[in-house]
């Protein structure tokens, strides 16, 4: 068909749908996608898949091309993380799809709810070994809440808010749904297609399941002396934080926090703690643990030695997995807490609550101590650049809006030492998966959810190299951000373990990488760049690259020189593996 012929046709299908009398398979989805809250799909363009961006354009939903297919799954979870709302990646078939699984398989363990929409050859070509043609639908199975194709124009709507729901069905999570290219480009009667209406077909996710658990777990905490509570990426990710602060507050609960709930309270508030936790899992009688699994940052809920467990989560499969617990909730973290303070309200006695004030004057002391002993190496002036020194000063430098994103391995482990977001919302990590390259599409989607706040990303040298190059697209998007990268030349979480393990002659196999001056990929793609090589430099250096975003929309690298021989005691002590 010539180009103008093409053109013909499609200005032909966008009259047939604007005037109601037919509709195409793509401007279903994007139809359906609408109704899900969705105003922007992080794609890669492939031949099976161009009508539903036709179909987007119809619908104003915004349609951002990236380089990889990883980063746009990557930035689909960023974005369900940073709006509450629907993520959406688009791919096209085989590679396309492959090339997303990483992304996806990080929501999956993250708990994020992202809809990844994939393409397939047409069902006429089904076993014919047509272009790019997997077994999709049984390769995201594993990795996905709802895994499925969709094999009727007339039901494509219906199956992509199906498809939703299951993301927000128990914890949240992703779901895949493949629709054939005959499928999409079918053009069907609209009075033929269903379309189910937004809002309708949802059942309530607050419940707070047994009222008598409720109060069981109220009268767990009035009694308790010596109470502690771990807040996890689900009662951020599901608008729970004003509940677990208020009833922190309300019954003077020493908080930790991880995930996207790190940021929940000031930092001066009496109620937060970071560098503590496991004097109180050792010491505390009571341990409530809201929205996280006892999975290998949990130490598998081993290191818990408190008499009285308490878990809380969406997933009725994660309460109580790994260990015993005393008492078990699933459920909407927020509502139960909410629920468990309305029960306790006024049932504190006087002596108890001095106790639980002392027990967090005690902790308080603990933390400064702590703090103490780091100090020395937040402040270090040693050259190479102390690991530490950088993640200091990154903190110092983060604004009241600044979104902090973490990307590697070691230097993101020992960035949580340091680096304090200042509100929710402002921190984004790998997660339970430990992806590398998540923070190209995590903080271009952060800038795209937030494009009034600062965005910083801190990246290790290998994590950089895997997707840095849709920087272009951020910037390409008006997206623009600061990317850090801390630069040992090493895969170095890997690299001690099998210093460790194998001896100097063979512990840098495998994981020495080549000294590269990432500044210059800053300049390359028309934004700034700067070498860093002393600490007292790094402050200046960042400073000036915000100035630099600020003046010209572009994005910036600094690229910091840390040490290579120095480690994270996590790192050290290879608790990952433990």
């Amino acid at each position: 068909m010539s180009s103008l012929a093409a053109d013909t046709a499609t200005d032909t299908l966008a009259r047939k749908t604007k005037d109601g009398s037919v509709i195409s398979g793509g401007h279903l989805v994007a139809k359906a996608l609408k109704n899900e809250g969705v105003d922007t799909i992080f794609t890669l363009c492939g031949g099976h898949i161009i009508d539903i961006y036709d179909g987007c354009l119809d619908e104003g939903i915004r349609i951002v091309d990236v380089r990889h297919e990883q980063t746009a799954a990557h930035a689909a979870d960023g974005y369900a993380r940073q709006t509450g709302k629907l993520g959406c990646v688009v791919t096209t078939a085989g590679p396309g799809c492959t090339n997303a699984v990483t992304g996806v398989a990080t929501a999956f363990r993250s708990e994020s709810p992202i809809l990844h929409i994939g393409g397939q050859s047409s069902l006429t070509q089904h076993k014919m070994g047509s272009l790019q043609d997997l077994p999709h639908v049984d390769m995201m199975a594993p990795i996905t809440k709802f895994s499925s194709g969709v094999f009727s124009t007339a039901r494509v709507a219906d199956m992509v808010s199906m498809a939703a729901r299951e993301c927000f069905n128990g914890a949240y999570g992703p779901s895949y749904l493949e629709i054939p290219r005959d499928i999409l480009d079918a053009e069907i009667p609209i009075e033929q297609a269903v379309i189910p209406a937004p809002g309708h077909y949802r059942a309530s996710v607050k419940s707070i399941g047994d009222p008598a658990d409720i109060e069981e777990l109220a009268v767990i905490l009035i009694n308790a002396e010596r109470p502690a509570v771990l807040f996890g990426q689900q009662v951020a990710v599901s608008g729970g934080l004003d509940a677990a602060i208020s009833l922190i507050r309300s019954l003077d609960i020493p908080a930790y926090a991880n995930g996207a709930a790190r940021g929940m309270l000031p930092q001066t508030d009496p109620h937060l703690f970071d560098r503590t936790r496991g004097d109180a899992f050792k010491n505390a009688d009571v341990i409530l643990i809201v929205g996280t699994p006892f999975d290998f940052r949990m130490g598998y809920g081993k290191r818990i030695s408190a008499p009285t467990l308490v878990q809380i989560d969406q997933s009725y499969a994660t309460v109580g997995k790994n260990r015993d617990i005393t008492l078990g909730l699933a459920g909407d973290p927020g509502s139960i807490l909410a629920a468990v303070e309305q029960a306790a309200s006024g049932r504190i006695d006087t002596g108890k609550r001095a106790k639980r004030q002392q027990w967090m004057a005690d902790l308080n002391k603990i933390e400064a101590t702590k703090l103490e002993k780091l100090m020395p190496m937040f402040t270090t002036d040693q050259s190479p650049i102390h690991p530490y020194r950088l993640a200091y000063e990154i903190n110092e430098f983060l604004g009241d809006d600044t979104i902090y994103i973490g990307d590697g391995g070691d230097i993101v482990t020992i960035s949580a030492q340091a680096v304090r977001p200042r509100a929710p919302g402002q921190w984004m990590d790998p997660g339970a998966l430990g992806s590398l390259g998540v923070g190209t599409g995590f903080a271009m989607a952060a800038k795209l959810a937030h494009p009034d706040k600062e965005v910083m990303c801190l990246y290790g040298d290998g994590s950089f190299g895997m997707t840095a190059f849709d920087m272009e697209t951020a910037q390409r998007f008006g997206a623009p951000y600061l990317a850090v990268v801390g630069n040992n030349s090493a895969m170095n979480q890997i690299r001690y373990g099998q210093i460790a393990k194998y001896g100097a002659q063979r512990g840098n196999v495998g994981n020495k990488l080549g000294d590269v001056p990432f500044s210059r990929f800053g300049e390359m793609i028309g934004g700034y760049g700067e070498e860093v090589r002393e600490a007292a430099d790094i402050q200046p250096a960042l400073r000036r690259a915000r100035e630099a975003i600020a003046k010209t929309g572009k994005c910036a690298v600094v690229n910091v020189w840390v040490d290579p021989d120095e480690y994270a005691p996590g790192t050290k002590a290879q608790t990952m593996y433990k």
